[in-house]
């Protein structure tokens, strides 16, 4: 995995960049501006000046350890099984909560802690269970503990692989109803298979390494994953379509974020190899379930072993659970004596942590950002995760992404202009697409350097007024291959620039392709031969659909040469109207991107 070097300017004399967060020495609050519907109010959390210990409550059991941690700096509450009510009466007198999954932290829960609630842990990964924004709003620190149960979780995905191969939960289940029925559980060995691994994460590359180790051939698909890091270990990394049409098996290890939500589906399961087996220890919600039964009873899909589902815990008369050639545990992943007592520990420092007023690396929320700052950049910051989300959307599937670089053209000293909330925003819009991670000022840097992502920055210096803090940003990704060959700079990186117009970002070039438009909505763009009627084809075809547009540019280097179209959309067009556009004669390239 590569480094994360410290983000750099031209002008290395700029102590805003370098400078990190400190939080003060005495419990405060800042007051930010509205949002879109109210006015938030962040907490900076740090230890209270009284003698008296914070208290914590322990809402769902965690490790001795991690409770022994706790109890050497907070009094400690252990109140297990809580109803909502019960959990709302107790929160007023309590610092801080740990929960793991089955407790919800709704609104509730922050209005009812009249404002002493200062942080909530989760113990474990996900926080479906917490409510992000209610705490954001009542000040109150959102950790998690991410790493702890990344070995448990990747030796169960391999416990299910083969004991689906074997088929071992059929045959006990069988021999314990008195049948003796060797012929009809005769499995596939895993030697010599070829596994995809579908998220090369912690988990993901821990269940690559295992795979190896009982010689299966490894191939893996993440648009994040460094291709150096995968060759390490012996790993391919192959595009989504290569993946899973050439997988004998098949390893689920991606988080559950809209680009992921039932990505296989009936149409990714025709793709696959007839008799493909797959396992999923990662998130229900990623594989469509009833199109998963349908791929089963047609023979697509051999067999699946599955950890986790959409709805916890599913019916008991689902199809898929009681399926005969389904496998399935009630969510073990992270379920072994040594994971919980690791879980328990990281996010007992975590919460010590936010406590005595530490910037947690696992924090999920809250930047802390002065408000006039915010106020003046508010129009940058979305220009930037915007930049950063279109950035990545060119990259072609199978590219690891490992160096960006930005560049901010200012008339700004360089004392008067911090970066750091704007290239978290970059960082948040590169990697929150296809992540589980929730990017902000505080966890930006660090959630970058555990992907391998090395983030560097440039200032620009213009002459001119510095009453605005920025004339334009540009976005450079290296080293990658693009699916729109028009967006790759003279010098072949992925290159995009933005501005602010009116309070409003717009893209304004692609590559070396001046363009103007506003990026609201999602972006059409295609490469054209320069000629007349083109604008009215495209926007013909977008128009039967009912496509709203919104914006429509074009940027050409010659007149009757190629020129870069840009289309603002307000809805997403159907695969049939994509299609429609790219087999239009002088169409010689076009891609979809979502805002």
């Amino acid at each position: 995995m590569a480094s994360l070097a410290t983000p750099t300017l031209k002008n290395p004399s700029s102590p805003s960049l370098s400078s990190k967060p400190r939080l003060p020495s005495a419990l405060s609050s800042l007051h930010f501006p509205p949002s879109h519907h109210h006015r938030r109010r962040f907490l900076i959390i740090t230890a209270s000046a009284s003698s008296n210990k914070p208290t914590v409550l322990v809402a769902e059991k965690l490790g001795e350890a991690g409770l022994l941690l706790l109890k050497q700096f907070a009094d400690v509450d252990c109140s297990y099984n809580l109803s909502p009510e019960e959990l709302c009466t107790k929160i007023s007198l309590c610092d801080a909560l740990i929960v793991r999954s089955g407790t919800k932290v709704n609104r509730e829960v922050f209005e009812s802690s009249g404002g002493r609630l200062k942080v909530v842990g989760r113990a474990g990964v996900g926080i479906d269970n917490v409510d992000l924004s209610a705490a954001t709003e009542h000040g109150c620190l959102v950790v998690n503990a991410p790493t702890a149960n990344t070995v448990a979780a990747a030796e169960h995905g391999i416990a299910l692989l083969a004991a689906m191969a074997r088929n071992v939960a059929q045959a006990d289940a069988s021999i314990k109803s008195g049948k003796w029925q060797r012929n009809k559980y005769v499995g596939v060995s895993l030697v010599g298979k070829t596994l995809a691994v579908l998220g090369f994460g912690k988990v993901g590359s821990e269940v690559a390494r295992r795979a190896k180790g009982l010689g299966m051939h490894v191939i893996a698909h993440d648009p994040y994953a460094p291709a150096d890091r995968a060759r390490a270990i012996g790993v391919e990394l192959v595009s989504f379509d290569e993946a899973i049409a050439t997988a004998d098996f098949i390893s689920l290890h991606m988080p559950l974020t809209p680009a992921t939500n039932k990505m296989l589906n009936d149409e990714t399961f025709a793709k696959m190899k007839k008799g493909v087996r797959i396992v999923n220890v990662a998130r229900g919600g990623v594989i469509d379930e009833e199109a998963l039964v349908r791929a089963l009873d047609d023979g697509i899909v051999a067999q699946a072993a599955l950890d986790v589902f959409s709805e916890e815990p599913p019916k008991p008369d689902s199809k898929l659970v009681q399926h005969e050639r389904v496998t399935v545990t009630p969510h073990l992943g992270a379920s072994t004596v040594e994971a919980q007592e690791g879980v328990a520990i990281e996010i007992a420092e975590a919460v010590v942590g936010a406590l005595k007023g530490e910037l947690a690396a696992t924090a999920v929320n809250a930047p802390m950002v002065p408000a006039e700052v915010l106020t003046e950049l508010k129009p940058f910051v979305e220009l930037a995760e915007k930049l950063g989300r279109l950035a990545v959307q060119l990259v072609a599937g199978g590219s690891g992404v490992k160096n960006v670089k930005v560049s901010y053209a200012t008339a700004r000293a360089p004392d008067d202009f911090d970066t750091r909330l704007l290239r978290a925003m970059i960082t948040k819009g590169i990697i929150e697409p296809i992540s589980s991670v929730f990017v902000n000022l505080v966890n930006a840097d660090f959630t970058a350097k555990q992907r391998g992502l090395r983030i560097t920055e440039e200032r620009v210096l213009l002459d001119g007024s510095p009453e605005s803090p920025l004339e334009s940003i540009q976005v450079q990704i290296a080293n990658v291959e693009s699916k729109f060959a028009s967006a790759m700079s003279e010098t072949g990186e992925i290159r995009v620039e933005g501005r602010v117009k009116d309070g409003i970002p717009h893209l304004t070039k692609v590559g070396s392709f001046e363009v103007d438009v506003s990026l609201e909505g999602s972006i059409i763009l295609c490469r054209q031969v320069d000629q007349p009627g083109m604008i009215g084809t495209v926007g013909s075809i977008l128009g039967e659909e009912n496509v709203n547009v919104s914006f429509m540019s074009v940027g050409r280097v010659a007149p009757r040469k190629h020129a870069v179209m840009a289309i603002g959309v307000d809805d997403q067009p159907s695969k049939e109207s994509l299609k429609r556009i790219g087999e239009v004669p002088a169409i010689e390239e076009f891609v979809f991107l979502k805002l």
